[in-house]
């Protein structure tokens, strides 16, 4: 397809929206970004902007379905849905969107699906990941800190500021916090995924992660062939592009500047 600077696509049924920031992927290597848990493309801000500028890589933005201005899932969610994401939908939006070469940079629940998806394909044009605020398997503070975004959500003004972002508020956040806080997600490890992993991972954690502690990055440590370089940023919690962009965005270009190097890679195709 050709990419337009903003829009929407049809993926698996769902009608999609994106946004393209930079040369095109089928011109220069692209990052494409997945969204945190209660994400969207416009809740990423001017942060792929900066990204691009940052990289000089292209810069592939959307909304998955249940989030944004995307077409709404059907709910619950079943538990394994970033299992879905990851081996049936991320496989046929690099396809529609040509992608010739590219880094994925996941966000929270998008640093899960980059992960499922690296040690699920073998996919010759993905040169490395990058896992802001991963998680990997559940901690009790985690899914404490989602019990309390479901409070903030029922009594608080959480529900007002997300409909500013997302056409169906109630869709994107159930469809998330029900999952976290079903009891059988407890069970939920991606663990074994990470030893198939065969391309550079760039870790981005916030050491007062609200989410998870640094048992995420140590999981990956341990348990990854490929190298893990980790970016511990102080102050930052589970936001770091946010919270300290900085630094956040400084190790995203010194990853990706590698990447490009060792995979013979140019900015420009």
């Amino acid at each position: 397809m050709q990419l337009s600077d903003s829009g929407f696509f049809s993926i698996c049924g769902h009608s999609l929206e994106y946004r393209m920031i930079g040369p095109r992927p089928d011109q220069a290597p692209t990052i494409v970004m997945l969204h945190e848990g209660l994400g969207c493309v416009g809740l990423w801000g001017d942060f792929p902007e900066k990204v691009q500028q940052a990289t000089g890589c292209g810069v592939f933005v959307y909304s998955r379905a249940g989030y944004g201005q995307s077409s709404p899932v059907k709910l619950p969610r079943p538990l394994d849905y970033m299992h879905f994401e990851a081996r049936e939908v991320l496989p046929k939006l690099l396809d529609a969107i040509n992608v010739k070469q590219h880094i994925l940079f996941g966000h929270s629940d998008g640093a899960s699906i980059a992960a499922i998806y690296a040690g699920s394909h073998q996919d010759h044009r993905l040169g490395g990941i990058i896992l802001m605020a991963p998680h990997f398997f559940t901690e009790d503070m985690g899914i404490a800190a989602i019990a309390e975004a479901k409070t903030a959500y029922e009594t608080a003004d959480l529900k007002a500021k997300l409909a500013r972002w997302h056409k169906d508020p109630d869709n994107a956040f159930r469809g998330w916090n029900d999952a976290w806080l079903d009891p059988d997600f407890r069970k939920w490890d991606i663990t074994e995924q990470l030893a198939y992993i065969r391309v550079p991972i760039l870790i981005v954690q916030g050491e007062n992660d609200q989410y998870g502690t640094v048992a995420q990055i140590e999981v990956a440590e341990r348990e990854c062939y490929c190298p893990v370089d980790v970016a511990l940023l102080p102050g930052a919690k589970h936001s770091p592009q946010r919270e300290a962009p900085e630094a956040t965005l400084a190790a995203i270009a010194d990853f990706t500047a590698h990447v490009l190097v060792n995979n013979g890679w140019s900015r420009a195709a």
